[in-house]
């Protein structure tokens, strides 16, 4: 396996994470979760 081998299934592998993450971000059971964890800041203590 020489290194640009190991580039190209290092980016594949990469794509295919940021896919999932893109996925899981996107799905309607964690919306409600993110809104949240989007107000947190404007909460008073």
């Amino acid at each position: 396996m020489d290194i640009n081998t190991l580039r190209i299934v290092t980016t594949v592998v990469s794509f295919i994470v940021f896919i999932g993450i893109l996925i899981w971000v996107w799905r309607n059971r964690n919306t409600s979760d993110f809104k949240d964890a989007a107000n947190l800041p404007f909460k008073d203590d």
